[in-house]
């Protein structure tokens, strides 16, 4: 009962606040400097107000929030009540909180073996232990049939970088088997250790069905990867959601491999498999026949289903730049309910992916409420679905934007949450790559915190997360992630825990939130976003990608649209 006086007290306030923030201020009174007064709104951001909503959303009667399913709805209808008390508008279509998207579920039912014949015999791989496919199409049934397998090493085209391991070979009809990653050891080729998208899964089946293939296959490593095979196994099963279908060139069927199982697969066709990567670090590579055959047929269940984005808007109290927005963007979804754990647990609850994020975000909604005035430019919060499946909330989004992206002034990005402590640092996302790294710095630094990069550049996180699918309409873009320097532990703690936690618990029912959490970092970086937000929404230009960046001509054709 006591909570509950709290939170209708706390509700009456941000409501009153809210009230005097719409409120015009006479042309006479001076302006009220929000920077200065950010230190009293962020006191709304505690750790009250960060666990309430990820105990609910991560509660099991949300079932893990898969898309489309009844705790989707029921996630849909409780952040549109959020952002409703808070004080935010709606920011769909007809005055809705929900931008509403088909989704197109399809569940593949693999066979328990995958069978591969050459000259020197067969090979049977086992599915789930072995092997995961998924179908590549939007119909009943997706067949390969007496396909020959082509390695193609990376399989990356990249002009810019001289790369091509194609060569202008015909692989139409055939299945290829690509190493995961790009080349990561010259920091001149490919950034180095940081993976672009050319190293993601996504670039690897997009290729094979631009190649005209009929599969694709990839080499799953834990370090090539990022994640134990286990992420593909709970990943990749059960109903894949996309948006349905266009004219895109698609393959008939995708899979991963497990290493020893591609060990299996190169001895069948007379291949050394070492041997093979090594010769695919070379730009010199050609695609390699390897004389094995495959058949797989599936049969799918197609499910038409409908998910949301959930979009709240704080208008902006200047004419001109009130047209303009901040995105904070976050994923409300996770996997909903899968294959059960050796403890039975069949929930995949997504506790720090992410209702953790979604409520960074709604902390910060509540403290920008709580400010004596709007912010000059708007707010637009953008909690987004189906981000498991492949970044679709935020992709439909881009596709369909509420607003024109020239007027999208930056987006900022929770994925994920620090669940361990105060930290001395920051991870950044994105860093180096626009102009709002020197306003990250500026806010970090008050907080006694240095900002690093991507401290695990090897797994792509730019390409991983919903700021990509911003990135990629010229939004500028920072994606908050946990740092790593821990107060008051040992050098090196930190990376453990982050680590172990992907180890053991990253898409696995055991993503839970557990009173060992600690939110003392994770309201540092809700902080730290909201101060890098307002900032930004209060200066007269917008923020930009440095010269010479890959997104650089997305921002500049946004930009023109407008007419700038």
């Amino acid at each position: 009962m006591t909570h509950q006086l709290n939170l209708r007290l706390f509700v009456a306030l941000a409501g009153i606040s809210l009230l005097a923030a719409c409120t015009p201020r006479a042309e006479d009174e001076p302006a009220v400097d929000l920077m200065a007064s950010v230190e009293s709104a962020t006191a709304v951001i505690t750790a009250e107000t960060l666990r309430g909503p990820i105990a609910v959303m991560a509660g099991d009667d949300y079932q893990g929030r898969g898309p489309g399913s009844d705790g989707d709805v029921k996630t849909q209808q409780y952040l549109a009540e959020q952002l409703r008390e808070i004080g935010f508008q709606p920011g769909g279509a007809d005055g809705s909180y929900e931008q509403v998207f088909d989704i197109v579920g399809v569940d593949a039912s693999a066979p328990e073996t995958w069978g591969f014949s050459g000259a020197g015999g067969s090979v049977d791989l086992a599915w789930w232990d072995e092997y995961i496919a998924f179908s590549g199409l939007q119909e009943p049934k997706a067949l390969i049939e007496g396909a020959e397998l082509v390695f193609v090493g990376y399989g990356i085209q990249a002009p810019e970088y001289d790369w091509d391991d194609i060569k202008g070979v015909d692989l139409s009809g055939k299945v290829l088997v690509f190493m995961n990653n790009d080349p990561d050891w010259d920091d001149a080729l490919f950034e180095g250790v940081r993976r672009l998208y050319y190293g993601r899964w996504r670039y690897k089946y997009e290729q094979a069905a631009r190649l005209g293939a009929a599969g694709a296959i990839i080499i799953h490593t834990t370090p090539s990867a990022g994640y134990p095979f286990q992420v593909v196994q709970t990943s990749w099963t059960g109903p894949q959601f996309e948006i349905p279908a266009g004219d895109e060139p698609r393959i008939q069927i995708g899979g991963w491999v497990t290493e020893e199982a591609a060990l299996r697969i190169f001895e069948l066709a007379g291949q050394d498999l070492a041997a093979a990567r090594e010769a695919a670090r070379t730009k010199e590579f050609e695609p390699v026949p390897l004389g094995v055959t495959t058949s797989l047929a599936l049969d799918v269940e197609l499910q038409s289903r409908q998910t949301a984005n959930i979009l709240g808007v704080l208008p902006g109290r200047d004419p001109e730049l009130g047209q303009q927005y901040i995105v904070y963007s976050a994923h409300h979804d996770h996997l909903g309910v899968g294959k059960a754990n050796d403890d039975g647990d069949d929930i995949y609850n997504g506790a720090m992916d992410n209702a953790a994020g979604v409520s960074q975000v709604l902390a910060i909604a509540r403290a920008l409420v709580a400010l004596p005035e709007r912010p000059r430019r708007s707010i637009l919060l953008a909690l987004v679905a189906a981000e498991e499946q492949g970044l679709l909330g935020s992709a439909y989004y881009a596709a369909n934007p509420t607003v024109p992206p020239g007027r999208l002034a930056a987006n900022i990005n929770y994925d994920g949450a620090n669940i361990w402590g105060r930290v001395r640092d920051v991870t950044y996302i994105g860093y180096g790559k626009s102009s709002l790294d020197a306003v990250v710095e500026k806010f970090a630094a008050g907080q006694g915190r240095t900002v690093k990069g991507d401290q695990f550049p090897d797994k792509g996180y730019f390409y991983r997360s919903d700021q990509f699918n911003f990135a990629k309409i010229g939004v500028p873009a920072v994606y908050f992630d946990s740092g790593t320097d821990f107060v008051d532990r040992p050098e090196g703690w930190g990376r453990e825990q982050v680590e172990a936690w992907v180890t053991v618990h990253y898409h696995q029912p055991s993503d839970e939130l557990v009173d060992e959490w600690s939110f003392d970092g994770m309201i540092e970086d809700a902080r730290l976003g909201l101060e890098t937000g307002l900032w930004l929404a209060e200066q007269d230009e917008m923020p930009t990608w440095k010269p010479g960046d890959e997104f650089e001509a997305a921002r500049k054709e946004a930009l023109a649209a407008l007419g700038n």
